[in-house]
């Protein structure tokens, strides 16, 4: 099993809209990288920390699980979408998404400043200077070293 994190805009998707539906798609990823991890590297039953990123405070709010394996994103193909691409083409797509099945909402909101506190954390994606990924991989460590502070 791998680990993740993904970052939405609580304003755009919360964890409480992902409790709502259930499931829900990954679309309109425009990063290369991130890209790659969900197209290569992510597998149907693999964990998610779901972080609400541009929020005050910015933090991890549940869990969630990588529920299909990717798939050509269908907004890259919609002229009227915000996130179309005219260079992604139904039989050559450029962009992939994961559908996202909710698994909880934590008890308690962990913030990135008491994330940034753990000992052993130091070098986990999320909090290197300049990182912006909205999909990052998590080590099991770190996995377990936020849970264990959340408890």
């Amino acid at each position: 099993m791998n680990y993740w994190l993904l970052k939405s805009e609580p304003t755009a998707y919360s964890i409480d809209d992902l409790a709502r539906d259930g499931k829900t798609i990954w679309d309109g990823v425009r990063n290369y990288q991130a890209r790659n991890f969900m197209r290569d590297q992510m597998k149907v039953g693999d964990l998610v920390f779901f972080y609400h990123s541009n929020a005050e405070p910015a933090g991890i709010a549940g869990i969630a699980k990588v529920s299909s394996k990717s798939y050509p994103d269908p907004s890259a193909f919609d002229q009227k979408d915000v996130h179309f691409d005219p260079k992604s083409k139904k039989e050559n797509p450029v962009w992939y998404l994961i559908d996202v099945s909710f698994v909880k909402k934590l008890k308690e909101f962990l913030p990135l400043e008491k994330i940034k506190k753990i000992p052993g954390i130091e070098s986990m994606l999320l909090i290197q200077k300049g990182s912006r990924l909205s999909v990052q991989p998590v080590s099991e460590k770190h996995w377990d070293l936020i849970l264990e502070a959340r408890s």
